[in-house]
């Protein structure tokens, strides 16, 4: 198949869509990729990319159109001139970059803003060809639990806009069974939705490297608690810290936070001002290749989202590669991605947004036998490689755009 992926997000940005990338192109298909200058999660253009764009233009044999957009920066104003200069560029600039190629399928992966469909849509138009959405954020619904947006007349215009978007797809993948119902809302045919979760990085699947950084070595011995991915406001560090501040007499316990994002500033501030440095360790943006030394190098590995209905839906990226890694996990989260750590074994579990209940259930885990642990990390791996195979995933995906071309 000739499949255009349309990603506001890709390579040299770390997401999954780089690795299904790959498979596809793997796979024998020709791939292209549509997306924007990579700024993710810092809100500024990457500095390699800017010393050598040229060197950025194929990833595993996929060609990228890169299109012109406003970089996110650390304000919601930036954020929304980003969101909006990838809808205007795509819909003008990308049409013209594509003009003479022959396109099959198109493929979106739909985190937000759930705007970066609509090039696609448009493109679809022009090139008479199906598009299929992969949905892993749900909106409206985001914006009112970020409270992004609180009137009501606009969260009724965000609506209209998804039901426009969703009804003019030809599929629609889900990142949780939990999403169906939520989507079937916007859609007259409910038929034309598909359960597709994340899986684990190749990095994880290919094997675990056996120690981490330097820097994890300074910690010492002390029971260590990593929270890796974006750093923000979903993510509820207000809780975590409640936490942190809850073992200020437990300083065999140190958490360790990896990662980048628009919550950063927030959390550098509060550390120092709530004198926290002894027990935190912020070890900044890394690349995906060492995150299988840090995870193994960790007694646990955190996983938070704000408590609202809306997230309790949600399965969050990271809990296929912390299972995969065969870490026990510790998990302040509702629904669906406390049900997974639960079925799987592989942690302890507690309500979103309970700081307190995290660091009781973080005291519980470093007085688990190492021997104990070490079961919960083998039982989420042996889950991960069982319910989240990026293989049979990607076979199943496959399959179904090859069915949408045929019938389309």
């Amino acid at each position: 198949m000739r499949i255009l992926i349309v990603s506001q997000y890709f390579w040299p940005e770390n997401f999954r869509i780089n690795e299904l990338v790959s498979e596809l192109t793997a796979r024998g298909h020709e791939v292209v990729v549509l997306t924007g200058l990579p700024n993710y999660p810092s809100g500024r253009v990457y500095a390699e990319y800017q010393r050598k764009p040229d060197a950025f233009g194929e990833f595993s044999g996929a060609s990228i159109v890169r299109v012109p957009i406003v970089s996110r920066g650390r304000n919601r104003l930036q954020l929304m001139l980003n969101y909006l200069s990838f809808v205007i560029s795509g819909s003008i600039v990308a049409p013209w970059k594509l003009r003479g190629r022959q396109i099959d399928v198109i493929f979106v992966f739909l985190v937000s803003p759930i705007t970066a469909s609509l090039p696609a849509l448009l493109i679809g138009r022009l090139k008479s060809a199906p598009v299929a959405l992969w949905v892993l954020d749900l909106w409206p619904d985001t914006l009112t639990a970020l409270g992004v947006v609180r009137s009501k007349l606009v969260l009724s215009c965000v609506g209209r806009l998804v039901s426009f978007i969703y009804r003019r797809s030809g599929r629609i993948f889900v990142q949780s069974r939990a999403f169906v119902a939520n989507v079937a809302r916007y859609v007259e045919d409910a038929d034309r939705i598909r359960y597709l979760p994340g899986w684990a990085e190749q990095v994880f699947e290919d094997g675990l490297a056996d120690s981490g950084p330097p820097a994890m070595d300074s910690i010492g011995r002390k029971f260590k608690i990593l929270f890796a991915g974006n750093i923000g406001e979903a993510q509820d560090f207000p809780a975590i810290l409640t936490a942190i501040e809850c073992l200020r007499d437990r300083p065999d316990i140190h958490w360790i936070i990896v990662g980048d994002g628009r919550a950063k500033p927030y959390l550098e501030k509060e550390v120092e001002e709530r004198k926290l440095e002894a027990l935190v360790t912020l070890m900044g943006r890394r690349p995906i290749e060492e995150m299988p030394g840090l995870f193994r190098a960790a007694d646990a590995l955190l996983v938070s989202l704000k408590p609202d209905p809306i997230f309790s839906l949600t399965i969050p990226g990271k809990v296929q590669s912390y299972l995969a890694a065969g870490v026990p996990l510790l998990a302040m989260l509702d629904g669906e991605g406390a049900r997974v750590v639960a079925e799987a074994y592989a942690g302890f579990v507690c309500p979103a947004g309970d700081g307190a209940e995290l660091a009781r259930q973080a005291v519980r885990l470093a007085g688990t036998p190492a021997s104990e642990r070490g079961l919960m990390g083998a039982r989420g791996r042996a889950y991960a490689l069982r319910e989240f195979n990026r293989s049979d995933l990607v076979s199943r995906l496959e399959q179904d755009l090859v069915g949408l071309v045929r019938n389309g």
